[in-house]
C-alpha cells in the first residue's frame, strides 16, 4: 500500500503546483505595464506573423513586460493563432489579458476621412489621398467604379454624386477603392422605398433626384431655404425655363480643365451638357455628392411660387416671382 500512497502523494503535489503555477500565471497576465514614454505606442502585426515573433515586437515595444509570459498565455487560451494583422495603439499601463483581448479580435486602429456635403469626385479623392489611404490617381480612378451604382443608376459615368458624405473609420488597410465602396453602400443604405416611391410619385429617376439634390446642396447652405430653392426649380423645370444656375457652369469649367469659382461670360457660353444657362431641363448628372437632407429637398419641394432667386452675399437668398422683381434684387445685393 506504500507505493499507492506514495503516488497519490505525488499525485496531489503535482496538482497543487499546477494549481499555484494557473494562479501565478493569472495574476501575472492581469498586471497592468507601460515599458515605453509616451502616452501611447503604436505597433504593426504583419499578415502571417507567428505568434511568438509578435510577442517579441510587443516586449521590444514596451507594451508588455515579457514575451515569454505573452506567449504562454496565448498557448495557455489557445488564442495563438487568433492574433490578427494591422495597426494597433495601446494606451497607458496594459495588461497580457487586455493586449491579448486586442490583438485577437483585431480591434486595430482606424483614421478617419471626412466627406465634405457637396464635394466633387475630384475633392473625394483628394480626401481619401490626404487621409493616407493611397494616391490621388488610385482615388479617383475608384470614384469610376460604375458597376457599383448600375442598380439604381444605370447609365451613370461616374459616381458623382452617390459617394454618400459621411465621417468614415477605416484601418489603414484599407485602400482608396474599399473607402469609395463603403460611400456607395451608404447611400445604398439611406436611398431607402420610401424614396423610391417618392421619386416614382415625381416621375423622376434616382439620377434625377441626387442631380437636383446636387443643385440644391451648392447653391444653399442654410437648412431652411433648401426646399424653397427645391421650390424654385420645380417650377422652372415644369415651366419649360433654364435652371441658369452658376455651380453648373463651375462644374463644366472643371471638366474643361479651368479652375477657380469667378465666372466669366466665356463660360456662360460654354458648350457643355452641365451648361444650365445654355440647356434647358436638369444637367446630364449631379455636380457633387449631396448630403440627404438635399435630397430630402429635392424630393419634398416648398410649395411656392418663386422662379428666381439671388444670395444676398450673407448665407442666404432672396426670392422672387418675376424678372423684374429678380433685376431690382440683384441690383440691391449684386451690382
Amino acid at each position: 500500500m506504500k507505493p499507492l500512497r506514495l503516488a497519490i502523494a505525488a499525485a496531489l503535489l503535482a496538482a497543487a503546483t499546477a494549481a499555484v503555477a494557473v494562479v501565478t500565471l493569472q495574476r501575472h497576465v492581469r498586471a497592468p505595464f507601460q515599458g515605453y514614454e509616451g502616452a501611447h505606442m503604436d505597433v504593426v502585426v504583419r499578415p502571417r506573423m507567428p505568434a511568438r515573433q509578435i510577442a517579441d515586437l510587443l516586449e521590444e515595444a514596451g507594451v508588455v513586460e515579457s514575451a515569454a509570459l505573452l506567449t504562454g498565455w496565448l498557448w495557455w487560451t489557445e488564442r495563438s493563432g487568433d492574433v490578427q494583422a494591422g495597426e494597433y495603439r495601446f494606451v497607458g499601463p496594459t495588461s497580457v489579458l487586455e493586449v491579448t483581448e486586442v490583438v485577437t479580435s483585431g480591434r486595430v486602429r482606424l483614421y478617419s476621412v471626412t466627406i465634405t456635403e457637396g464635394s466633387t469626385r475630384w475633392q473625394v479623392a483628394e480626401a481619401i489621398a490626404a487621409a493616407g489611404f493611397g494616391s490621388y490617381e488610385a482615388a479617383l480612378v475608384a470614384t469610376g467604379r460604375i458597376d457599383l451604382i448600375e442598380d439604381l443608376d444605370p447609365v451613370a459615368d461616374t459616381l458623382e454624386g452617390y459617394l454618400f458624405p459621411e465621417t468614415y473609420l477605416a484601418p489603414r488597410s484599407d485602400d482608396a477603392e474599399d473607402l469609395v465602396v463603403r460611400m456607395v453602400e451608404a447611400f445604398h443604405q439611406v436611398w431607402t422605398p420610401a424614396y423610391q416611391r417618392r421619386a416614382a410619385e415625381l416621375e423622376m429617376s434616382v439620377r434625377a433626384v441626387v442631380t437636383l439634390a446636387s443643385l440644391i446642396e451648392a447653391e444653399t447652405l442654410t437648412p431652411a431655404e433648401r426646399p424653397v430653392v427645391s421650390g424654385v426649380f420645380h417650377n422652372r423645370l415644369a415651366r419649360g425655363m433654364l435652371l441658369q444656375t452658376d455651380p453648373t457652369v463651375i462644374y463644366a469649367r472643371h471638366l474643361a480643365g479651368r479652375e477657380g469659382r469667378t465666372i466669366y461670360q466665356s463660360d456662360l457660353r460654354r458648350d457643355s451638357p452641365y451648361n444650365t444657362y445654355l440647356y434647358p431641363g436638369l444637367p446630364v448628372g449631379p455636380i457633387g455628392n449631396p448630403r440627404l437632407a438635399s435630397v430630402d429637398a429635392a424630393l419634398l419641394p416648398a410649395d411656392v411660387d418663386f422662379l428666381y432667386f439671388v444670395s444676398r452675399n450673407d448665407g442666404t437668398h432672396a426670392f422672387s416671382q418675376t424678372l423684374a422683381e429678380h433685376n431690382e434684387l440683384v441690383d440691391r445685393y449684386q451690382r
